[in-house]
């Protein structure tokens, strides 16, 4: 039974919201292969997939998948090692382990990764991004290790200053950055157009008519771009290559979902299958690997200019990969007009909007912890590399998380003596210093300890103690041998008792006292 055809109105939007999408997709499928190493042909190629063959499948219904600019740095550093054979065969494998975390439904899982440790791997990969496309803005080569794009910059400065065609080709970098965000901030009918593209079809136009030395990209053509292979499955004997799939896997897989979750909150249509979500990317991303293209992710701004654009079920991203597919067979000649400046503005801007800019400074005054974890990991991206920054971002995280769900207090206080009036008359006399009360409640574990043998060891050594344990959640062993070892030390140099006062198991919540003596 063939499924029921979709209403006019539907298909109109569909088809609307599709060139949109479109129009988005063809310049940061361009900027973004370009940046990444590779003939700009094979951003088209990842488009198309994401469009034809993710489009198509179950997962989300409203996303766009495509080349990412979260992944360029990444991509640009597995060219450079490995070559683009060794691309493909990472992204091959990449996929299929997408494919598989899928399949055993652990892609709901990938939401448990704090959002700090993402924000700050974009925060990385949008600073790395910057830094290496201002080279790319002033014609000039970028050093190829992340610090290197940094220290550099006084260099760049020096070469704008004293180079002609450097301050030309910075000329229309900065002007296409100008006419993008100048775009946005016109009324909303005209903004349907998007304005990357605006910006860089003029700016090919001005490099064209007024004959500017600005590079332009070379074009190789679609089939000839492309490197069809069943993956080189001798470069998995590398530790290094290894790394970068796990990385890929990570970083794509988080991207997607994060992605997903995001674009559920734009529309009223049906939410996300995460597992199903996993394997539709797992399974563009292994074609195309085949096909010797870039890695894809589901990627935020195409899919909120899909919603944005009234599209209403999934056939608006398959139409945009079939627009995509038409451009690169039947003129890919107008890619040899875009310059290369323009390019690199148009990822400048993508990387300015993965920068948590005003996200920054309400995290840091709500939770100073997750706006630590941000900037750690963004710096460890920095300076080590992508896979690094995220399992020390990660694992700042998991430590900020255990240091704050340990929170212990230690409560110290003086027990009244009542005066014995038979000894002292009416008025009485003391009966002798009464007990200490410590009453310990929280989370006691080893994180704690310090604090919680320090308030013990600084209470009299000759008062009986009486410890309260009775608010305590939960106790690990390291604090529990510690408590034992104190109450026994106190008992033995003191010569008075430590009674402790503790909560019964389960079948009875009445609480018990010890006598730490006996």
């Amino acid at each position: 039974m063939s499924p029921p055809a979709l209403p006019w109105r539907t298909l109109r939007a569909d088809l609307s919201a599709s060139v949109v999408v479109f129009l988005v997709a063809l310049p940061l499928c361009v900027g973004i292969a370009v940046a990444s190493g590779v003939p700009a042909e094979l951003g088209l190629v990842t488009g198309i997939v994401g469009g034809l063959v993710v489009g198509f499948m179950p997962g989300s219904s409203m996303q766009v998948s495509g080349p990412a600019a979260g992944l360029t740095v990444l991509v640009a550093e597995a060219v450079d090692r490995y070559g683009l054979a060794g691309l493909g065969t990472i992204v091959l494998v990449a996929g299929l382990l997408q494919i598989g975390l899928g399949l055993l439904r652990l892609g709901r899982w990938f939401r448990a990764i704090t959002v700090a440790v993402v924000q700050g791997m974009l925060a990385g990969i949008g600073l790395l991004l910057i830094a290496g496309q201002l080279y790319v803005l002033a014609g000039v080569a970028a050093p190829h290790t992340g610090p290197g794009k940094f220290t550099g910059l006084p260099g760049l400065v020096g070469e704008v200053a004293t180079s002609t065609p450097a301050r030309v080709s910075l000329a229309v970098g900065v002007a296409t950055i100008a006419v993008m965000v100048g775009w946005d901030r016109l009324p909303g009918r005209l903004r349907t157009v998007p304005g990357a593209l605006v910006a860089v079809v003029a700016a090919a136009g001005v490099t064209a008519a007024l004959g500017l030395p600005v590079d332009t990209i070379e074009v190789e053509g679609l089939l000839a771009a492309m490197q069809p292979s069943l993956g080189h499955w001798g470069t998995l004997a590398d530790v290094g290559v290894l790394a970068t799939i796990a990385t890929f896997t990570l970083v794509a897989s988080a991207e997607s979902l994060f992605s997903a979750a995001a674009v559920d909150r734009l529309h009223r249509g049906p939410r996300t299958d995460f597992d199903r979500e996993l394997v539709a990317q797992g399974t563009g991303n292994t074609i195309c690997g085949l096909l010797g293209a870039l890695p894809m992710t589901a990627v935020i701004v195409r899919s909120s200019a899909n919603v944005r654009a009234g599209a209403r079920t999934k056939a608006s991203r398959v139409l945009h990969g079939l627009w995509l597919l038409v451009f690169a067979a039947a003129a890919p000649g107008l890619i040899g007009l875009m310059p290369l400046p323009a390019l690199a503005a148009v990822l400048v801007h993508a990387g300015v909007k993965l920068l948590p800019l005003r996200a920054l400074p309400q995290l840091w005054r709500e939770h100073r912890g997750e706006a630590a974890v941000l900037a750690v990991t963004a710096l460890a991206i920095l300076t080590t590399d992508m896979f690094t920054g995220v399992l020390v971002g990660l694992g700042l995280a998991v430590v900020k998380t255990a240091w704050e769900t340990s929170h212990v207090r230690v409560t110290v206080r003086d027990v009244p003596v009542a005066r014995d009036a038979a000894a002292g008359g009416p008025t009485g006399r003391d009966a002798g210093p009464g007990p200490v009360e410590v009453a310990i409640t929280g989370n006691a574990t080893f994180l704690r300890l310090p604090t919680i043998l320090t308030t013990l060891n600084d209470l009299p050594a000759d008062r009986t103690v009486r410890l309260d344990l009775r608010g305590l959640r939960h106790v690990d062993h390291a604090c529990r041998t510690a408590l034992d070892t104190w109450i026994e030390t106190h008992n033995r140099n003191a010569g008075v008792s430590v009674h402790v006062v503790a909560p019964r198991p389960a079948e009875d919540d009445r609480p018990r006292t010890v006598d730490a003596t006996d």
